[in-house]
């Protein structure tokens, strides 16, 4: 299949479902750290790129979240570096780039826990904390550095680390760092890499914008695709309950209290929004606290940590957290409200139902949303349940679609300023 001035192979494997990761081509410290953690059957992502990375191909991978792809590129590039020359100072030998420190620190902790029996130095960098520190861990080399493009841009501009050893180059959740302007940096990154190295990019889609950065980053690639693009997981159950949108917090919190769910993720679309949210449920009770873009780091990862240990119910959050926050076996997941983009519906309900686990799945949904209900429908090929909550049920059935410019909107025909700040400004640090 042509793209954008490259050749890609297609790959259709048929997965055994008796496989187990050492048929893959691990080395012995490698499955010892699978077998740690409890792990011994591969999912079908894992299944096809394992293979194609140690054998040293260029992967371009389509791959839902929650199908274990962090596993999928993490073990293959552990297994090239055990075989390598350690990293020499201030020197990178395996990058991984990811569009959010939340998801940055899970990559990590994921690299550590597979590199648990191997002599490798693994570390992350990212924005919104002292830049110091890193630059000090930077110094001895690093054979395996997740980073964010802005804060890894930042030290090498100061110096802090080289590019001349680096062998592979790993872009995770490649669409989502083309949605929030990280195309630019990216590319900047490129031109200080050396030409010959691997590269794997991982995206939910295979759109127009990621074949193109693809061509000019892949040399004849393996291409992986183990689901449908936009299609949701089978083991979500997914419901929308129409409502008003005056009433949706109190809906949410009827639903919380009348279910005893014990774990909620929330979406809001605006961090105002879920800072409201989340001290509602804390006066009403019910342990809750917001993360989005406006919070320190060090609040983030709290927020986060609570959630994860059961200390809180509810986490607030914005789409920040929509990709690459793995949550073990989380029950609920709620669009209080819809998103922007219909794709983004995809990856909010992929927190919930991963890796083979049941989830449910839950949007309020008001009348100014229907344009909104209709576009994700749309996108997933299938049509959402409707269920009306009693004592919810809605008053206002049609309505003005929602404004979601932001104020932003400009007269017909006038174009863009040509100075105006770039998108790549705005989502730098995040």
């Amino acid at each position: 299949m042509a793209c954008g001035g490259i050749t890609i192979s297609a790959v259709s494997v048929s997965i055994d479902p008796q496989a187990l990761f050492s048929d893959l081509g691990l080395g012995e410290p490698l499955l010892e750290a699978l077998q740690d953690k409890g792990y011994t059957h591969p999912s079908p992502i894992q299944a096809q790129a394992i293979p194609a990375v140690i054998d040293g191909r260029d992967v371009m991978a389509a791959a839902q979240t929650g199908t274990g792809k962090t596993a999928g590129f993490t073990l293959p590039v552990l297994e090239r570096l055990r075989h390598g020359k350690p990293a020499g100072r201030g020197q990178i030998r395996a990058l991984v780039l990811t569009p959010t420190r939340e998801l940055a620190a899970q990559v990590l902790e994921n690299v550590r826990a597979y590199s648990s029996h191997l002599p490798l130095r693994s570390d992350v960098v990212f924005g919104g904390v002292k830049a110091n520190p890193q630059i000090n861990r930077l110094r001895g080399g690093v054979d395996l550095l997740v980073a964010t493009p802005g804060r890894l841009l930042d030290l090498h501009q100061q110096g802090a680390l080289h590019f001349d050893q680096l062998e592979c180059l790993v872009l995770d959740e490649a669409d989502r760092m083309l949605d929030m302007g990280f195309i630019h940096d990216i590319r900047r990154l490129i031109r200080l890499m050396p030409v010959k190295r691997q590269t794997l990019l991982f995206s939910a889609t295979f759109s127009a914008p990621i074949r193109k950065l693809a061509s000019g980053l892949l040399h004849d690639p393996v291409h992986l695709q183990v689901t449908p693009e936009n299609q949701t997981a089978r083991s979500v159950e997914q419901v929308v309950h129409p409502c008003d949108m005056a009433r949706k917090s109190d809906l949410l919190s009827h639903l919380i209290r009348a279910g005893d769910w014990r774990q909620v993720l929330v979406f809001s679309r605006t961090k105002h929004g879920a800072n409201r949210v989340a001290d509602r449920l804390s006066k009403e009770g019910l342990s809750a606290a917001a993360i989005h873009g406006n919070k320190s780091q060090g609040a983030r990862t709290r927020a986060l940590q609570g959630f994860k240990q059961g200390n809180i119910r509810v986490l607030v959050a914005t789409d920040i957290a929509a990709r690459g926050i793995d949550i073990q076996q989380l029950p609920h997941v709620v669009k209080l409200d819809l998103p922007s983009v219909a794709a983004d519906y995809v990856h909010r309900i992929g927190r919930t139902g991963r890796a083979g686990e049941t989830g449910h799945a839950v949007s309020l949904v008001a009348a100014e949303e229907a344009l909104l209900l209709k576009a994700i429908e749309r996108l997933t090929g299938e049509e959402l349940k409707r269920q009306t909550v009693n004592g919810f049920e809605p008053t206002v059935l049609k309505a003005p679609p929602l404004d979601l410019s932001g104020g932003r909107k400009r007269p017909p025909g006038k174009p863009r300023a040509r100075n105006a700040p770039s998108s790549t400004v705005r989502g730098r640090h995040r």
